[in-house]
């Protein structure tokens, strides 16, 4: 089967409204992308950022009237400065989506293996998982500063805080290369049902407790922190994060990029003794280890 794919330019005051409108026309799948290379890096806790133009893109099948489409978004009131239809030769598009996640390696013995692959290595710690809606596959650079992190940090025994879980995955590593337990929490409710799901598929679901940030007891401390969040927040969050470590406790922040490293570590280091700075590509690793005299 053939299809068209109809690109639509509007603002990010109408995004939603499109994609709500293109998917009740029987779109197959609705995408936003930004329309005017203006990449947005910090959003705030919470928020989806869209850009000043943004790219509504609607997949449909080759047969589509893609004027009627664009006839009933009219009706709807919904007005748009620009559009343009693409053909697209059939394919298999599960196997295409499929052949871009491949099991990918960090450090010595850790592999993130999606389900239709195979271990490479068989008697490696194999992190089954999937790409999902919530963030964190190990494909993004500042998840896989976090992953090779745990795979050489000593984990045996440890109570493990992951701070802003979203797909699990972190916690979920730490677990199999060692930990007694992890405790992930974040602000999506989503976010936490997928870290569920993801170690019950690992085996360490009992393993693993989760919460909201607000629901965590004020009495918590943590063997090792890491947190894969945003600058903005793990600065803000700085003394509270230091509060959930116990004094020789590891730790690791990221979803900071190069330009943002020195005002993290410059809020870190009243607790922690930094470590240098770990970069891949735009992103970088802060690490340490939490003083005993604060």
């Amino acid at each position: 089967m053939s299809w068209l794919q109809l690109h639509i330019a509007t603002d990010p005051d109408h995004a939603d409204a499109f994609q709500d409108a293109l998917e009740a026309l029987g779109a197959g799948a609705v995408t936003l992308t930004d329309g005017a290379d203006q990449p947005v890096f910090e959003p705030p806790p919470g928020a989806r950022p869209l850009w000043r133009t943004t790219v509504v893109t609607a997949l449909f099948s080759d047969d589509t009237d893609t004027d009627a489409i664009l006839a009933r978004l009219g009706e709807q009131g919904l007005v748009f400065a620009d559009h343009r239809v693409e053909a697209l030769a059939d394919q298999a598009w599960e196997r295409a989506w499929m052949d871009d996640f491949q099991p990918m390696r960090f450090g010595e013995r850790l592999w993130i293996v999606p389900s239709w692959s195979d271990p490479p290595q068989p008697d490696a710690v194999n992190l089954k998982l999937d790409p999902g809606l919530a963030f964190g596959t190990g494909t993004h650079d500042t998840t896989a500063l976090c992953l090779e992190w745990l795979e050489q940090t000593d984990l045996d025994g440890k109570q493990v805080l992951d701070f802003g879980c979203g797909s699990g995955v972190l916690a979920i590593a730490a677990l199999l290369l060692g930990a007694e337990r992890a405790l992930g929490t974040d602000i999506d409710h989503q976010a936490l049902t997928a870290s569920a799901d993801n170690a019950a598929a690992n085996g360490v679901g009992e393993r693993l407790d989760l919460c909201l940030p607000e629901a965590l007891a004020t009495d918590y401390q943590c063997d090792l922190l890491v947190a894969n969040i945003l600058a903005a927040p793990l600065i803000e969050l700085a003394p509270v994060l230091a509060g959930r470590c116990r004094p020789g406790a590891p730790m690791a922040l990221s979803g900071i990029l190069a330009g943002q490293a020195q005002s993290v570590r410059d809020a870190y280091a009243p607790w922690f003794d930094l470590s240098p700075t770990r970069q891949r590509g735009d992103w970088v690793r802060v690490d340490g280890v939490r003083k005993a005299d604060r």
